[in-house]
């Protein structure tokens, strides 16, 4: 399936396309109806205050659905991507047998983390769209403002994750190269090499997460910024029931939460596009800089 094709993100969607359709589907009706929840459960407020329980009826066939389709999607989630992630197991052993064991081991690791990226990270930040998009809807609906001041910390999380990818390249670069030299300082059994190994692990592993440290800590200050503001101009500016300043912060969570996913999509971005250039090359190869 995957022989003379070069193995990147673009060519496992193209080669698995119909099986990957359905759990994405799945994915989508699930962030649907979860999107949908804290909405229905502000009009469910708003009814039992009212003495009227249909609203809470809606509310609970609303949840009965969602555990029904997500327990089937991860049923059917396994299945299929197990099932990739041996195709792809095979071709890279088939095509790196001249690569050093240490490499090859370490690649086969790398590997996994494109099915895995298919298989986790593309969804939640497909369901982390799906819900952006409905609570800034939501919000709109509520008052334009709320919208706008969403849209604005969304813009400004891009802005500072972009400040940030050509280091996470570099230090994932650095990172990758001294795993696949993993096998072989270990088949030296010598104490002194495995733990300059191990060391140097620590150091690239330690100046990513202070990395990721700096970079989540500038996106919090933002998105709690939105809650804050959002529930001031709920409360003071707005003539409105309890339960719909309920749903208005909820959404407002719900957009941060969302938002969230989307610089870890774009950090885990950068990490494959460092492991998608090794994989497709013959050789170990130093770290360079993303085109």
């Amino acid at each position: 399936m995957l022989t003379n094709k070069d193995l990147t993100i673009g060519t496992l969607l193209h080669v698995f396309r119909l099986r990957i359709l359905l759990p994405w589907a799945m994915v989508l009706a699930e962030t649907s109806l979860m999107a949908l929840i804290p909405l229905f459960i502000g009009f469910a407020i708003d009814g039992l205050l009212a003495g009227t329980s249909r609203e809470l009826w809606t509310l609970a066939a609303i949840m009965l659905a969602l555990v029904v389709v997500a327990v089937i999607r991860r049923v059917y989630d396994t299945r299929v991507y197990a099932a990739i992630r041996v195709e792809l197991g095979k071709e890279q052993a088939a095509r790196s047998a001249d690569l050093p064991v240490s490499a090859l081991n370490a690649r086969l690791g790398m590997g996994r983390e494109l099915v895995d990226f298919l298989e986790q990270t593309l969804p939640e930040a497909m369901a982390a769209a799906v819900q952006l998009t409905i609570a800034l809807i939501v919000l709109y609906a509520f008052a334009p403002v709320l919208a706008l001041a969403g849209g604005v910390a969304a813009l400004v999380m891009l802005a500072i994750y972009a400040l940030f990818h050509r280091r996470f390249f570099h230090l994932n670069g650095a990172l990758n190269q001294q795993t696949e030299k993993q096998v072989h300082v270990l088949e030296q059994r010598k104490a002194r090499p495995v733990r300059a190994h191990l060391m140097r692990l620590r150091h690239h592993e330690v100046r990513l997460s202070d990395t990721e440290a700096v970079l989540y800590g500038a996106i919090f200050i933002v998105l709690l910024g939105l809650i804050l503001f959002n529930l001031w101009f709920a409360a003071t500016e707005l003539k409105i029931t309890f339960g719909t300043i309920f749903s208005i912060i909820s959404y407002s969570w719900e957009f941060v939460e969302s938002a969230l996913a989307l610089p870890f999509t774009l950090q885990s971005w950068s990490r494959l596009s460092e492991i998608m250039r090794r994989l497709n090359t013959k050789n170990p190869i130093a770290e360079a800089p993303p085109r």
